[in-house]
């Protein structure tokens, strides 16, 4: 089954790096005016998952969420995050260090997007962080990225 967000090796050697300096971390993508393929990394403290909000995986031991909206628009791609010069003007963490985060695309291909949609939707707002696959990602540290998907509902 594929992955919906994987991470480059160098975008995986600075989430572990702002992890050591900042504690548990997650990453959203959204919508937005002006980061709209930039997704933003920031303490899980910090920020409040929406209800809508879809949890495409897990990356380095951090969710990545997209916009409820969004997810739609980024079904039918893997995403592939990775790692630039130059911060820019942005409330993600990496930016204090002159570096940003992109989300780079890869349309699935039918077999792929087959795979997935039998596996069912992704989980989706804050509670997702409580299921016990989540948090084996979460508590492991995860290398690469993984797929998370709601459990199949039982016919019947």
């Amino acid at each position: 089954m594929p992955d919906r967000v994987i991470v480059t090796a160098e975008a995986a050697a600075l989430i572990q790096h702002l992890k050591e300096r900042r504690g548990p971390l997650m990453f959203h993508q959204s919508g937005g005016c002006c980061e709209g393929t930039a997704p933003m990394c920031l303490r899980r403290r910090d920020f409040r998952v929406g209800a809508r909000d879809a949890l495409l995986g897990v990356i380095e031991g951090c969710p990545f969420y997209v916009g409820g909206a969004e997810f739609e628009y980024w079904a039918n791609m893997e995403l592939t995050i990775d790692v630039v010069s130059g911060g820019g003007d942005s409330f993600s963490l990496e930016a204090a260090d002159g570096l940003r985060f992109i989300t780079r695309s890869r349309l699935l291909t039918d077999a792929e997007v087959a795979a997935l949609m039998a596996a069912g939707p992704p989980l989706r707002g804050p509670e997702a962080l409580e299921t016990d696959e989540v948090r084996r990602l979460l508590d492991a540290g995860s290398v690469g990225g993984f797929s998370v998907r709601a459990p199949a509902r039982e016919t019947g």
